[in-house]
C-alpha cells in the first residue's frame, strides 16, 4: 500500500484519506489493520471500525488524517489531521495524539503539526484552523502557542466525556497570520 507522505527530519507523515481506508478496511483482516494503523487497543480499533463504517466524508463536511511514523524505529507513534473540514467556508478542525507516553516529551508533535497546519493552508486551501482542547491541556496549549493560535474562548458544556459535561477551549490560526509566521 502506498501512502502520500510528508517527511520531516524524524518522521513520515503518512495520509490516511477516505480511498486509503477504505483499501486497508477491505483488503485486510482485523490483525493487520491493527498493524497497518499502529492500533494497540481494543477501544482504538473499534472507534477506528465505526468512523470507517460511517464513512469518512458527510454533507459539506470531510476529515483528513495522517499516521506520524518515527523513521528510526519504523513505528507509528501517533496521528494528526483535520475534522470538520467545512469545504464551503474554507476552515478545519486540527486534533492530533501520541500513541504511548514514551513518545511525549522528544518533540515529535511539534514536528508533525508544523508539517500538517502548512499543508491545510497550502493544499487543502483552508483560511481558518481551529482547535478545541480542555483546559487543563498545557501540552496543547504550548504547540498552538507555538504556531500562533489565538485563544477565542470558551465553549460551555461542549463535551460529555465519562457521564459529565465538560468545557472546551477554542483556539484559532489564520492564514494571514500563518502567513506572517512563516516569513
Amino acid at each position: 500500500m502506498t501512502f502520500e507522505t510528508i517527511e520531516t527530519e524524524r518522521l513520515l507523515i503518512q495520509k490516511l484519506d477516505s480511498e486509503i481506508m477504505k483499501q486497508i478496511f477491505e483488503l485486510n483482516n482485523d490483525d493487520e489493520i491493527r498493524k497497518i494503523l499502529g492500533i494497540t487497543t481494543e477501544e482504538e480499533f473499534v472507534r477506528q471500525k465505526k468512523i470507517y463504517q460511517k464513512g469518512y466524508e458527510s454533507y459539506n463536511r470531510k476529515m483528513l488524517n495522517f499516521q506520524i511514523v518515527e523513521k528510526k524505529s519504523s513505528a507509528i507513534i501517533g496521528n494528526c489531521g483535520f475534522h470538520t473540514w467545512n469545504l464551503q467556508h474554507h476552515r478545519a478542525e486540527i486534533g492530533y495524539a501520541l500513541n504511548a507516553d514514551e513518545f511525549k516529551n522528544k518533540g515529535f508533535m511539534k514536528e508533525a503539526v508544523e508539517k500538517i497546519i502548512e499543508f491545510g493552508f497550502e493544499k487543502m486551501r483552508l483560511n481558518r484552523i481551529e482547535a478545541l482542547i480542555d483546559e487543563n491541556n498545557t501540552p496543547s496549549k504550548r504547540i498552538l502557542n507555538h504556531f500562533g493560535f489565538t485563544r477565542e474562548g470558551n465553549l460551555r458544556g461542549h463535551y460529555f466525556v465519562n457521564g459529565v459535561f465538560e468545557d472546551s477551549v477554542l483556539y484559532s490560526l489564520l492564514k494571514s497570520e500563518y502567513k506572517k509566521i512563516k516569513r
